[in-house]
């Protein structure tokens, strides 16, 4: 009794569920999920976009080891440049990371379907899935690079505004909740060189102050996460 086939399934070339294939099946299931990850606002989780001090130090803290330690990198200027070149080939920094892992996926997942297609008609039979999934990575990193060229045309650009700490210093906060003295930090507001608020925690710089809610004071000095401040002891000093 002769078996009977699939007529449209039998020679249909995208077999993206067949054994060779696993490595871009699984490429494809992970771009769904990214693009569920954006469409659910789910991706806001890997960005720190609060201006809340807390989670500002951390960033201006990396920012200020970096300058300090600027005479360190210099010296290994050149295998920072090999590297950098080799991330712009490969498209990285180009567009958002979510949106460049997209694109990957995608041409990965492209490229291996199709060459398997194009070897099995070739010599008749697919290459193994994990040689094919190697050839295809190989493939697609350069290629990925191309295609993020013209998406990054497209897309606005950000201009940054990070600030480093010490770029507050010798600014004006205003004390927002309870009163500032030696070993008491109070919580106040400061307005960096962009007019983004940044809330931190300020003493008085005289130890035997006091610094009332509400009061506008000078930034002078910083000792970690702590800034210290001054009174404007005369009208005409303060701000305008």
């Amino acid at each position: 009794m002769e078996k009977r086939r699939c007529h449209w399934c039998s020679d249909v070339p995208l077999s993206l569920f067949e054994t060779h294939n696993l490595p871009f099946a699984i490429a494809l299931m992970l771009l769904v999920f990214v693009a569920a990850i954006q469409i659910l606002g789910l991706a806001d989780l890997f960005e720190g976009g609060d201006t809340e001090f807390g989670l500002d130090a951390e960033v201006d803290a990396e920012v200020d080891a970096e300058v300090d330690v600027g005479t360190d990198v210099d010296s290994g200027s050149s295998s920072g440049g090999f590297m950098d070149g080799l991330l712009s080939v490969f498209g990285l920094g180009r567009v958002p990371f979510l949106i460049w892992l997209s694109m990957l996926l995608f041409v990965f997942a492209a490229i291996g379907v199709s060459g398997q297609a194009l070897v099995q008609s070739l010599l008749g039979a697919p290459f193994d899935a994990l040689a094919a999934g190697a050839l295809a990575g190989v493939a697609a990193l350069p290629i990925n690079g191309l295609a993020v060229r013209p998406v990054a045309a497209i897309l606005p650009q950000d201009e940054t505004s990070a600030v480093t700490l010490n770029s507050l210093i010798r600014r004006d906060a205003v004390i927002q909740t309870g009163a500032a003295k030696l070993g008491s930090p109070a919580r106040s507001k400061v307005l960096d060189r962009f007019g983004h608020p940044h809330f931190v925690m300020v003493e008085p710089h005289d130890p035997t102050l006091e610094l009332a809610e509400g009061e506008t004071v000078l930034i002078v000095r910083r000792d970690g996460e702590t800034f210290y401040v001054i009174r404007y002891e005369s009208p005409l000093l303060g701000p305008e």
